[in-house]
């Protein structure tokens, strides 16, 4: 029974200290959640623990257009909402392996073009699957939708969740990047008393 006692008393004197003595937390963050016909995107600024809504909307490009022309009009978008909001880290859900292989190839297109655009604007680029961006969000990666849009109305304080559901998306994955850095990482060191 002392024995045991005795390992308790070990690991409670144990202490935990940060890894890295700086936390670094991105200041405005652009989220996108890419797609051919319509691509969503959030810019979100982070002070300190707090997350505001800067601007969020969607980039649609027209169905009819061949495949190159809706790529560059998505290229064309991204390298705007950069150059006008000068984030420090761009956040782009990462492509989902959908039944239709085209799909999930057209997919991989347009999440081409945008890392191509913030890459070229020297950002950091953070990629997210959506089932890592749903457990940011909400705690659990088999969140739904409406779970993931009220989530995202409670931590930016707002009356309502972003609309259309795109853009919500995109807000998502800018919070998942804020919330994902903000924690600190921990080693165990021990002390000697």
């Amino acid at each position: 029974m002392y024995k045991k006692l005795m390992r308790i008393s070990r690991w409670m004197r144990t202490r935990w200290t940060r890894r890295d003595p700086v936390v670094t937390r991105p200041g405005l963050v652009l989220g996108i959640d890419p797609g051919t016909a319509v691509t969503g995107y959030g810019v979100v600024s982070m002070t300190g623990r707090t997350a505001t809504l800067v601007e969020c909307g969607v980039i649609r490009t027209n169905a009819r257009d061949p495949l190159p022309a809706r790529l560059q009009n998505i290229h064309e978008g991204v390298v705007e909402l950069i150059e006008r909001h000068r984030p420090d880290t761009v956040a782009v859900e990462d492509v989902f392996y959908a039944r239709n292989v085209r799909t999930t190839i057209v997919l991989g297109h347009a999440r081409g073009v945008i890392l191509l655009a913030a890459q070229r604007a020297a950002v950091v680029i953070y990629e997210y699957p959506p089932a890592e961006i749903k457990k940011a969000i909400t705690g659990t990666g088999a969140a739904t939708k409406e779970q993931v849009q009220f989530m995202i109305a409670r931590l930016l304080r707002l009356k309502h969740a972003p609309e259309p559901s795109d853009a919500a998306d995109g807000v998502a994955a800018a919070l998942c990047a804020c919330l994902a850095t903000s924690l600190p990482s921990l080693t165990p060191s021990r002390t000697k008393r």
